[in-house]
């Protein structure tokens, strides 16, 4: 009777979200691990894997993940320089999030919104001064964003590739004047873009307002991520903008804290130089001298070229993480922690 009445959620849920028509299956959308090939997920550095859920973190172990998320196109985080927000970030009074909702949907699909701790440019959290939104999978920054700029804003979004857009080189304008009522300061008017200069994303959902397990998850997560990141030279933190480097930030609900921790990695094509690199068939000098790459000058800007979307991630998992899905694309877990995602390069995602 229990499998039978899963059957039909999972077949309302399936219908609800709809086919694209590029819908890969799950082996399919991203490489998966193989240890023959790409070695273990984990140096067995037991001594140092300290961090751990309180016992009574509890989540769903039992449903089939992969396929049900809702397919998106574009997906924008907005510096609120919070970690918590009401319970539907919309309803923040006077937010870009707020704003968003209100305005006319973009042209090019499905829009995301995240709000996010990304810090404000005036270091408040206050709603009352411009500030910058994200913009993926453009990889794109936009500043000095305020309520009154979000027409400006879609039309960014607009004029930017979508999760389904082929792998080609980005033009955004690096400034854009909104139209607003004339007695409006120009420097009110005047936006600005520019790119992303992280390689990745690691993205965790942080809202304890929605679920207490996502705030409690999320610091755990990033410290750990933290701890694998840190040595190859790859660790962000909120104000480093140092390139070739990946960005952790905390986001609002995404949907799915039943299956806590959520983490959405958006990567760059290649990101690192690795995705072809077979380390298991690596000696160990070999493998220790296998260094992550720094991005070229001048090379053209495509944006993020995958989202892999990960559920029920634990602190013990960010170490196989962070070695194979952030350096190389692959997924260690699809089968138990694999919810869905796009990769461009390939013109494949998973609704």
């Amino acid at each position: 009777m229990a499998s039978g009445i899963k059957s039909l959620i999972n077949s309302a849920k399936a219908l609800y979200i709809g086919n694209s028509g590029s819908k890969a299956e799950l082996p399919d959308l991203f490489p998966v691990v193989d240890k023959e090939i790409d070695g273990e997920d984990c140096d067995r550095d037991c001594s140092n894997c300290v961090v751990q859920y309180p016992k009574s973190f509890k989540i769903d172990e039992t449903d089939a993940l992969y396929g049900f998320v809702k397919g998106w196109s574009t997906h924008v985080l907005v510096a609120t320089g919070k970690s918590d927000w009401v319970r539907d970030v919309a309803d923040e009074k006077g937010s870009i999030m707020q704003a968003i909702s209100h305005a006319k949907a973009p042209s090019n699909g499905r829009l995301m919104v995240s709000a996010s701790n990304i810090p404000t440019p005036h270091r408040t959290t206050s709603y009352s001064e411009p500030t910058t939104v994200l913009v993926l999978p453009a990889f794109a920054v936009v500043e000095n964003v305020t309520p009154a700029t979000v027409p400006t804003l879609v039309s960014i979004i607009n004029d930017s590739p979508t999760s389904t857009s082929p792998l080609e080189p980005i033009s955004i304008p690096p400034s854009m004047t909104a139209h607003l009522p004339e007695p409006t300061p120009a420097m009110l008017k005047d936006i600005t873009t520019r790119p992303s200069p992280h390689r990745a994303l690691i993205l965790l959902c942080s809202q304890k307002t929605r679920d207490a397990r996502c705030g409690q998850s999320a610091p755990l997560l990033r410290k750990e991520f933290q701890r694998h990141l840190a040595p190859l030279g790859l660790y962000r933190d909120l104000d480093d903008e140092r390139p070739g480097g990946v960005g952790i930030y905390f986001i609002s609900h995404v949907g799915g804290h039943k299956y806590s921790a959520n983490v959405m990695i958006y990567r760059r094509p290649d990101a690192f130089g690795l995705d072809e690199v077979e380390l298991g068939k690596l000696t160990e000098e070999e493998r220790q001298r296998v260094v992550p790459i720094k991005p070229q000058e001048g090379e053209d800007d495509l944006g993020a070229a995958q989202c892999i979307w990960l559920a029920r991630v634990k602190p013990e998992d960010c170490e196989g993480i962070v070695k194979f899905t952030v350096l190389q694309g692959k997924v260690v877990k699809p089968q138990s922690q694999l919810r869905g995602g796009f990769d461009r390069g390939r013109g494949l995602m998973s609704w």
